[in-house]
């Protein structure tokens, strides 16, 4: 027998059935600004579908129903299969609807990049693991599409809005899901000391078939049709595309250890595996491995950062939405002043990474344009470096909106808590990025060059934001043996410096004065929760997330 001991109240109700596309006033306007208006009503509808009970809930059961690794079949064959649960490939599906694998590359147009970015956006709110082979399918296409005899082959399958999940040879399948497989265990992100090697099989060269033997520490996601590979011929470190059947159907000899036990995405598998004469075919010039697949890792760190955008957009509205139904000490959270306080300060870097990343889509339209190539080439890995960062402080701190209530596994916050790190992680970690940045600035001087001279003409009249940019000319002339030293420093500022101009540019004056204020503001330090000014805080949270939402 049970009577009750006591009556439920003040708890928050369940964010869901709600437009993630429509309630989100900076996506929509930075989708018309990027020239992606013409996709707007698709992700009206796609915003709702995903604000949807039944596809939070598919996001709930992917990362509580996780991979699992059959590497026999019942009779003892070699199999090397991981099995999902269902949600995990609904999912795909959607990803696969919405030709977030391919759009700008199967139906290119102006606006493309920016339209397939806010899409990727809107699900990353959603589920992370899911959008890890579809960002590494999206990234191949350009390098597969420089190898046309392959290309051909691959091309319908590439850019079909159908997933499927079946295990089979390439020619058998409807859609296919391409992965990578770059690092070994003595090297991680230093991939010049990779061991796998690679020895011909008929030809040699570009196109060639060769056998690869050897290993990799990450290989994601096992279950993906092909990969690309790096390995060594006797050219150099060489790329090659590596499928799970071999041409004549049977299995390619890649044999898959363990599945990684992972803090956060965990939906998605990620893998050990050992080559035993794997068959694959050369990508691209002999001893050029590293060239091929950095365009291939622009793109995915592009994914980056919009998945890193995308989870604090998420842990935001969350925050905000329990902090307007949650009563302390006689009022709502969102109504106490220093709630308030931290709600509009992290508004403002939401947006400001929600902008940011759709610019940089944008710089991906134009491939030869000097100045958006520094947008794409200097900025990125910048933007990767620093949002990636943002986001593990960001969904600590909604986390701790929530409270108690925040730190259990029942709740949406633990997960994006745990999705948080590997954005920082994956394709280069913080340092590297950083690093990156100085040697982009090396090869692209006269566009980076153009970069400054366009965000002082943006910051023209403002004295905090043009003294910013002033510091980044100066950075220029530093000593090379301070500059490795200093490379984060001057990453941070430049990123900064970028959202803030964007900010001026597309938000309310008022809201781009707070954001930039509170930015190169020495005293307002990194923690969220320290703007000065009090008179704007209801205008930014109303701009962030409208109280009808609630």
């Amino acid at each position: 027998m049970q009577w009750p001991t006591h009556e439920v109240t003040n708890q928050v109700p369940e964010l869901q059935d709600y437009n993630l596309f429509s309630s989100d006033v900076a996506l929509s306007a930075g989708l018309r600004r990027g020239a992606g208006g013409w996709h707007e009503e698709n992700l009206r509808r796609f915003g709702a579908t995903l604000g949807s009970e039944d596809v939070l809930r598919l996001g709930e059961l992917a990362n509580h129903h996780l991979p699992e690794l059959n590497t026999h079949d019942r009779v003892g064959r070699r199999v090397d299969r991981v099995e999902f649960h269902p949600s995990w490939h609904a999912l795909l599906g959607l990803l696969r609807h919405e030709g977030l694998h391919s759009l700008p590359w199967s139906d290119p147009r102006p606006g493309a990049h920016v339209a397939r970015a806010a899409g990727y956006f809107l699900q990353s709110q959603v589920e992370s693991g899911s959008l890890c082979p579809t960002t590494m399918t999206f990234a191949s296409i350009p390098v597969l599409q420089n190898e046309p005899r392959l290309f051909a082959v691959l091309r319908d399958k590439l850019y079909s809005r159908e997933h499927d999940p079946r295990d089979l040879p390439l020619e058998q399948k409807k859609s296919i899901l391409i992965g990578m497989g770059m690092t070994e265990k003595q090297g991680g992100s230093d991939v010049r000391t990779n061991t796998t090697t690679a020895r011909p099989l008929g030809g040699e060269g570009r196109g060639a078939e060769y056998l690869l033997t050897g290993h990799k520490w990450f290989f994601s996601a096992p279950m993906c049709d092909a990969h690309l590979v790096l390995a060594r011929t006797e050219g150099g470190l060489s790329c090659f595309f590596v499928p799970r059947w071999r041409p004549d159907g049977s299995k390619n000899a890649i044999l898959v250890q363990r599945l990684k036990d992972k803090l956060g995405n965990r939906s998605n598998s990620s893998s050990e595996v050992e080559f035993q004469d794997a068959y694959g075919v050369m990508v691209g010039d002999e001893g050029r491995g590293i060239p091929t697949i950095i365009e291939m890792a622009n793109h995915t760190r592009l994914d980056c950062v919009i998945g890193s955008a995308g989870l604090m957009r998420q842990a935001f509205v969350q925050a905000a939405h329990h902090a307007r139904h949650r009563k302390v000490f006689g009022r709502t959270l969102a109504e106490q002043p220093l709630m308030r306080n931290v709600l509009s300060d992290m508004a403002l870097e939401s947006e400001a990474a929600t902008v940011l990343m759709l610019r940089l889509a944008q710089a991906f339209e134009s491939p030869t344009d000097p100045l958006e190539r520094a947008w794409r080439r200097v900025v990125t890995p910048a933007a990767k470096f620093w949002i990636c960062k943002r986001a593990l402080e960001f969904t600590g701190e909604c986390m701790e909106v929530w409270g108690g209530n925040g730190y259990v596994e029942t709740g949406p916050m633990a997960r994006l808590y745990r999705e948080a790190p590997v954005n920082s992680i994956w394709e280069g970690s913080g340092n590297v990025m950083c690093l990156d940045v100085l040697r982009a600035i090396e090869r692209e001087t006269e566009g980076f060059l153009m970069l400054l001279d366009h965000f002082s003409e943006v910051a023209n009249g403002h004295a905090t934001l043009s003294g910013l940019v002033s510091s980044l000319r100066k950075d220029l002339a530093t000593p090379p043996e301070q500059r490795e030293m200093l490379a984060r420093r001057f990453a941070q500022r430049l990123v900064l410096a970028a959202q803030a101009c964007l900010m001026l540019q597309s938000a309310p004056a008022d809201v781009a004065e707070a954001f930039i204020t509170s930015r190169v503001d020495a005293e307002s330090g990194r923690v969220y929760g320290t703007l000065s000014a009090t008179a704007m805080q209801q205008a930014i949270l109303e701009r962030a997330w409208p109280a009808q939402q609630t």
